[in-house]
């Protein structure tokens, strides 16, 4: 079994021990991606920039193996010449690729994401973890601490990683998130034992360094961070604390009255705007069967207060609910008329299907692949901007992006289910409102939905 030391911390802690090499973000070393232009560099004033992850080479690790086909135009989202609604779908930041350099079970891993990205691969091929990794970097960035987003660090440690002399060890992640100013990419580094703390955080663009953090004492509990200035001092210093991500705390740090200020903004408010916007939808079909209180408010992950979701939304949005009962009858075995919420008493509301003919099917008898079908469905067509109700004027378009992950998306479904709650993903993420990114055991039950990027994972 391959060994390696942990070497994530960084500055005073030895020679050679740095978070990050002092002259590039880490990349690995398998994998170069295409030359850049130097006209693609972040600025403000800049045209969108095209997503160019789906010509970013394949992982070669022992980990991964990705066969990313060519998507459309309309499928990726970010041609701008597919029109008006195309140019929207480019304005909007979005997580293009997801990197994990060392974590859990993956090392060098590249992975590339577009609106309807599948994870395809057999138990132990480590699909769970990549989404973890995609939910921790969301938290992160929505300002969560290290101890909220990692309750059990060491888990998140490469299982042959060897602590060095002081018995650190830890792990390192990242991502790149396209939009307006193109590219921008973040990677961290996280000390998981003996104690858990940010040690090393790098925000780039265009081929700069826009923030970089390092820990220097281990004694404080803090990082040194320096983000660029581009005025009489080419960056600027502060403390920052070692427990959150920096690139979450910029706005409330850097002042924005340079360019180089500016730029360091606009890229932390895409990286921002990009993975915060997250849903982890894992329906308990167990839970979804009892009444839920009418005053349940969103919808959770686990679809438990399902029925208070439809006994609001039926009245919201008719379209939305028509589209809903349309994929409910598909999924459903039997007549399906209508899908509501009725009063069980002691306010609470219970979900049921409307037979046509006088026959009212409450959830509770549902199967669990039915239950879990209509919670996907109802997810795919209520996120932001698709439901009146949930669209705010004063928030900026790309913020209304929903990224949902599914974990065992086809866990439980036959294969008309599946075919059709996939179909109705492909429709809706080609719309450039929600994403996408769900692991199944097997690649072959997505059929020929052109919309999907297929990410293969072996063990």
């Amino acid at each position: 079994m391959r060994t390696e030391r942990f070497a994530l911390v960084a500055g005073s802690y030895g020679p050679g021990m740095t978070a990050f090499p002092a002259s590039a973000a880490p990349a690995p070393p398998t994998v170069q991606s295409p030359p850049r232009d130097p006209s693609q560099a972040p600025r403000t004033d800049r045209a969108p920039h095209t997503s160019s992850a789906a010509s970013t080479s394949p992982a070669v690790s022992p980990a991964a193996s990705v066969a990313v086909p060519s998507p459309s135009p309309s499928a990726s989202g970010a041609s701008a010449s597919s029109g008006s609604s195309g140019a929207a779908r480019a304005e909007r930041a979005c997580v293009a690729e997801l990197r994990l350099s060392a974590f859990a079970g993956h090392r060098r891993v590249r992975l590339p994401f577009g609106p309807l990205t599948l994870l395809a691969g057999p138990s132990g091929s480590g699909k769970t973890g990549v989404l973890r990794a995609y939910e921790a970097l969301a938290r992160l960035a929505g300002g969560a601490s290290l101890d909220e987003v990692f309750p059990d660090p060491a888990a998140c440690v490469p299982e042959d990683a060897r602590p060095d002399g002081q018995g650190r060890r830890g792990f390192r992640i990242g991502c790149t998130a396209d939009g307006p100013l193109g590219p921008v990419r973040l990677d961290i580094a996280v000390q998981a034992e003996p104690e858990l703390r940010v040690v090393g955080e790098r925000l780039s663009a265009g081929g700069l360094v826009l923030l970089e953090t390092a820990l220097r004492d281990p004694a404080r509990r803090t990082v040194e961070a320096s983000w660029h200035t581009g005025g009489p001092a080419a960056v600027t210093r502060a403390a920052l604390p070692d427990d959150r991500l920096g690139t979450a705390l910029l706005p409330l740090r850097v002042a924005g009255r340079t360019e180089g200020q500016r730029q360091v903004l606009a890229a932390a408010e895409q990286m921002v705007v990009a993975l915060r916007s997250v849903f982890v939808c894992a329906p308990r079909p167990e839970r979804m069967r009892a009444p839920a209180p009418v005053d349940a408010g969103r919808l959770t992950r686990g679809c438990d207060n399902l029925a208070a979701v439809l006994w609001r939304t039926r009245a919201e949005c008719g379209r939305r609910h028509a589209l809903l009962v349309e994929a409910v009858r598909v999924g459903c075995a039997g007549p399906v008329a209508d899908v509501y919420a009725e009063p069980a008493g002691e306010g609470r509301v219970r979900a049921v299907l409307d037979r046509g003919n006088g026959t009212r099917t409450g959830f509770e008898r549902l199967g669990d692949g039915e239950l879990r079908y209509a919670a996907l469905a109802l997810v795919l067509l209520t996120g932001p901007g698709v439901l009146e109700v949930d669209s705010a004027g004063e928030v900026p378009e790309a913020l209304q992006t929903l990224t949902v992950l599914v974990d065992g998306l086809d866990v439980g479904l036959d294969p008309r289910q599946r075919a059709a709650l996939l179909g109705l993903a492909g429709r809706m993420c080609e719309r450039g409102h929600i994403r996408l990114a769900g692991a199944v055991s097997d690649r072959a039950w997505t059929g020929e939905e052109p919309a999907a990027r297929m990410v293969d994972l072996v063990r």
